[in-house]
């Protein structure tokens, strides 16, 4: 006995399993008494018995009671449970409590049955421990004595077990919606390492709205929405094991072949779920998903290569147009790490300094006088200065590009503060911002707290957006930042103009102060007469609405006297200034700049 004891604790104590810990319990028990077959069966929330050891019970007869509903007439072990207390059937043929089941132990030359029940500290039964007996008897003292013991011993190796599947399942389950959290996400991709080609798929999905509900309505409400999309995602592939790995972030791995086949429609079920309106906490919200995906083949059989995909997918959906899905393909790859890489280059330059501005003169046509800069980026490396369109990829990463604007603002403002001081007739510049910059909220702080600073006045700025960000994606928090900017007397110029939504109809409703007209239409000036009539309907109109209007990309004298004959005042472009460091443009400023005494024509850069 005391070997026995001391053999289960010492396997409770190192960690051993449940079931390893229970079968040595029982062949140690029929080593003790060689005349008994030892049984333990755990029994669960609703009354049904699992086998959980049983070295010496045919493993036929083990299968056929997993399931069995305990009762008044379930056997001994069924009884036992059933009536929490020990139950002896001294003879298994005649035994009313065995009538159900007699024809499977009595094939098997069991007589009798002596079964115990496990009690917890609440006071449930979670198994029941069990003697088989050859012939037809009951249970000895001694026998007693060690199923006493054995029943002790069992009962601390199920709480040892319970606790240590609690403490996993809070390690590896969210605690706001229920679903495995990243820690069981990549156990299961681990998982996955062995499983043949093409045999499952991952998608990853954020949630794009969280944010603004969390700032409109709180993070109650947010908290709802995540419950109610997780709960929608993990519904809609039932098939699919769901993983909340971050706090708007979830990932669905695939192993369903008809998912599988057409992994564009499994994301779409998806989409589809979560495109209902969803009450959270009295505030309505249709959830809104991106969601990225990629499938193992013979070409990315690696685990961590599907992943990166999948990731690398959602990414550019992220980018190319939020509520939808993009699968991954080979060339992707390629992309997402071009762009890694031109992210990794200019915060390293933001970093060392070496990020400029230089500036692009704005003339008017007739008289050749700058009326106004436009300040654009350029990045230095070694020797050289790389303009924005070499590095444009890094843009696409917020926090890049909202600190590139941060660090634009900075340096515009100190030059224009020297123009100021410098006597210089100084109007405006134009400083391009990003839709990360417009729909963070941060750029009317970031630029009055640059131009402040220096005490330069915020009459002097224009902020330049490119109509695809204005217009693009539907995005109305774009535009509703460039409202409120205006409201408090901020100038804004829609750069670019007739390369995205361009629409006359647009100008009804956009609020705007320029209009850049694009490089496009000027190009066309000489071939055919259609740039000709838009430049020139967009004149007229911009005057009525008391907008200015600026040609883009002039290259050469017949271009301007083009524009000046359909009234077009306003220019830049090569064949005036390319975009030059802060002493040429200086040097614009002195001798070309135009004076504030000069009288302003109807045409005039504000």
């Amino acid at each position: 006995m005391l070997k026995l004891q001391n053999t289960i604790l010492e396997m409770i104590a190192k960690g051993a399993s449940l079931d390893t810990t229970c079968r040595a319990m029982c062949e140690e028990v029929e080593r003790l008494l060689p005349n008994v077959v030892c049984s333990v069966l755990t029994v669960d929330d609703a009354g049904r018995m699992h086998p959980l050891a049983a070295p010496s019970l045919p493993e036929i007869y083990s299968a056929a009671l997993d399931g069995v509903e305990s009762g008044p007439l379930a056997g001994s072990c069924g009884t036992a449970a059933y009536l929490r207390t020990d139950i002896a059937v001294r003879d298994i043929e005649t035994d009313i409590r065995w009538a159900a089941f007699k024809h499977l132990a009595l094939p098997h030359g069991f007589r009798a049955c002596w079964s115990s029940p496990i009690v917890s500290a609440e006071g449930d039964v979670v198994a029941t421990f069990a003697f088989y007996y050859r012939r037809a008897r009951g249970p000895t003292t001694f026998e007693r004595e060690v199923v006493a013991s054995c029943v002790h011993l069992s009962l601390i190796a199920i709480e040892r077990h319970d606790r240590v599947v609690e403490h996993q399942r809070r390690a590896f389950t969210d605690a706001l919606t229920r679903l495995p959290n990243r820690a069981a996400y990549n156990a299961a991709l681990a998982g996955l390492e062995d499983r043949e080609t093409g045999s499952w798929a991952l998608l990853v999905l954020d949630i794009d709205n969280l944010k603004v509900v969390n700032d409109t309505f709180g993070h109650h409400a947010g908290d709802c929405l995540l419950q109610i999309a997780s709960d929608r995602i993990a519904t809609a592939l039932p098939n699919s094991r769901t993983f909340r790995i971050g706090g708007d972030e979830f990932a669905i791995i695939l192993t369903s072949p008809e998912d599988l086949h057409d992994l564009d429609a499994a994301a779409g079920h998806i989409l589809a779920a979560l495109a209902v309106s969803a009450d959270c906490g009295g505030h309505f919200v249709i959830p809104r998903a991106t969601i990225g995906g990629a499938i193992q083949s013979a070409d990315e059989p690696v685990v961590e290569r599907v992943r990166q995909n999948a990731d690398f997918a959602l990414y550019h959906a992220k980018e190319t147009g939020r509520g939808g899905f993009i699968r991954y393909w080979s060339g992707l790859g390629s992309i997402m790490t071009r762009r890694l890489a031109a992210i990794r280059e200019v915060t390293a330059a933001l970093r060392e300094d070496r990020i400029e501005a230089y500036y692009q003169p704005i003339f008017r046509l007739d008289t050749r006088e700058v009326v106004g800069l436009e300040a654009l980026c350029r990045m230095r490396v070694g020797d050289t200065v790389m303009s924005a369109a070499s590095f444009h990829e890094a843009t696409t990463d917020a926090h890049v590009a909202t600190a590139l604007t941060a660090r634009m603002m900075g340096l515009v403002a100190a030059d224009v503060r020297r123009w100021l001081d410098m006597g210089i007739p100084f109007q405006h510049v134009g400083i391009n911002v990003s839709s990360a910059d417009l729909s963070g909220g941060t750029i009317e702080e970031t630029m009055t707290f640059a131009f402040e600073r220096e005490g330069v006045p915020l009459e002097h700025v224009i902020l330049e957006v490119t109509e695809t960000v204005y217009m693009g994606r539907g995005d109305q928090a774009v535009q509703q930042a460039i409202g409120n900017l205006r409201d408090k007397g901020i100038r804004v110029a829609l750069d670019d103009f007739g390369t995205g939504y361009a629409s006359l109809t647009h100008l009804l409703t956009l609020p705007v102060d320029v209009l850049k007209i694009d490089k496009t239409f000027v190009d066309h000036l000489d071939t055919d007469g259609v740039s000709s009539t838009i430049i020139e309907s967009l004149i007229r109109i911009a005057r009525k609405m008391d907008i200015r209007i600026v040609a883009e990309g002039i290259e050469s004298e017949e271009q301007v006297d083009q524009l000046l004959a359909i009234g077009c005042v306003l220019g830049q472009g090569f064949v005036f200034a390319p975009a030059v460091p802060r002493e040429a443009a200086t040097a614009f400023l002195m001798y070309q700049g135009q004076h504030a005494a000069r009288p302003a024509r109807d045409a005039d850069a504000p």
